[in-house]
């Protein structure tokens, strides 16, 4: 079976499509795992991904899935640095992050309860990971592969 630039597209989309909802059903809702700052940065070039996979599919040229292969790199590269944040590799945003001044004004009792509003998540700390790999670092791995995707989409138009 030969693949044609609709098939490319429904892959790229489609593979923005499940990362969300794996991102925003399974670990969010189904596991408890909320998501930090960062996380929710690479959550969107993934739903504009979408979009430009809808306007890709429906028409012609290639600027549409070119589109889709810079949200998915950018989406990437956000994982890529979210990865490396977790891993000490260099520091992350002073809001997020646990050495950042983003909570300083909160006292510990504010930190500690369990009473007041939504749970904090930090960015440099990992909430999940397989084969050694955290959430981000998977975004990452799946992005790229979706970038390769959106080229061959743009090579079959």
């Amino acid at each position: 079976m030969t693949l044609t630039r609709k098939h490319y597209i429904l892959i790229a989309a489609g593979g923005s499509a499940l990362t969300l909802f794996g991102a925003m059903v399974i670990f969010q809702r189904f596991l408890d795992l909320p998501p930090c700052a960062m996380c929710i940065w690479q959550r969107w070039p993934h739903a504009i991904a979408i979009g430009l996979g809808v306007l890709a599919y429906l028409t012609r040229g290639w600027i549409f899935p070119a589109l889709g292969a810079i949200s998915a790199a950018v989406t990437a590269g956000i994982g890529l640095y979210h990865f490396g944040v977790e891993h000490d590799y260099w520091e992350g945003p002073s809001s997020c992050t646990s050495g950042g001044s983003g909570i300083s004004g909160m006292s510990t009792a504010d930190l500690l309860s369990v009473d007041s509003g939504p749970k904090l998540i930090m960015c440099d700390q990992i909430s999940w990971e397989l084969f050694g790999i955290s959430m981000p670092g998977w975004n990452a791995i799946v992005s790229i592969i979706l970038v390769y995707f959106w080229i061959k989409a743009i090579r079959a138009s």
